[in-house]
């Protein structure tokens, strides 16, 4: 499938460009939030509150996401430490995105005593959209993308810097696309628990992150053979795992 390299750049404004990465993570930002909203507003839980949580959370997602980019590419930001600001050019990893925005979110649950567990499920859904959105971005920044391959073996193979690849941005976000479906399904069923929507979304999303990861070309790297977000992943499946198996069989004795 051979298109043409999109130009990263949208419009400017001036001498001001606007990016496309910036614009999909806007709207991936603003459809999770109405989203949160409206599922917070069915549960009777104060709109204001959970709008100031949303205010905290988003920018310390971005901070995480770019901050852990940043550590396990810190050879290259080490000797150009203006580009760490540049986040339009991409850059930033999901995993320190998840991490600095349920921190964040976690400190504010507990000041408005919020029950963690009935946000992480409301929060869910929005979550994996965002990022099945987000990876459009990656696709009009030419990141991302897979190892070459023969197209005549691979007919969606798509022609990505000078060659047809893996379009792996492509197959996380239809593979985002189906989580998302699948939790707004599951937070309707009255045998689910408070917490297990949150639990499916790490387990689902890591274990596609884990089969995807494999055929990247610019993973972030612990060791020459080890994936950062593979090893996340398989930490992520055990631990969400574990805790689903435990919470279900704690409710089954409770009942």
């Amino acid at each position: 499938m051979k298109i043409n390299i999109p130009d990263p750049v949208a419009f400017s404004i001036g001498s001001h460009p606007i990016y496309w990465y910036g614009i999909l993570i806007a709207v991936a930002m603003l459809i999770g939030t109405f989203l949160v909203l409206r599922e917070a507003e069915k549960l009777r839980l104060n709109q204001d509150h959970v709008l100031n949580i949303i205010l905290f959370v988003i920018p310390a997602a971005f901070i995480g996401a770019r901050l852990y980019y940043v550590l396990f590419n810190w050879s290259s930001y080490s000797q150009n430490p203006t580009d760490i600001f540049a986040i339009w050019h991409g850059g930033l990893a999901i995993h320190g995105g998840l991490l600095g925005g349920f921190l964040a979110g976690y400190l504010l649950l507990r000041k408005y005593g919020i029950n963690i567990w009935q946000a992480f499920d409301i929060a869910a859904p929005s979550i994996i959209l965002g990022q099945a959105i987000g990876r459009w971005g990656n696709f009009f920044n030419q990141e991302a993308y897979g190892y070459e391959v023969d197209p005549s073996a691979l007919p969606w193979a798509m022609y990505i810097d000078g060659a047809y690849r893996h379009p792996t941005f492509l197959y996380e976000s239809l593979w985002n696309l189906v989580i998302f479906v699948f939790l707004l399904w599951l937070r309707r069923r009255k045998w689910i628990h408070r917490g297990d929507v949150f639990l499916f979304y790490v387990i689902l999303y890591s274990a596609g992150r884990l089969i995807i990861e494999g055929f990247r070309t610019d993973s972030l790297m612990l060791t020459a053979n080890l994936r950062v977000a593979q090893v996340v992943s398989v930490i992520a499946i055990v631990i969400g795992s574990a805790l689903l198996y435990y919470r279900q069989r704690r409710k089954a004795k409770e009942s």
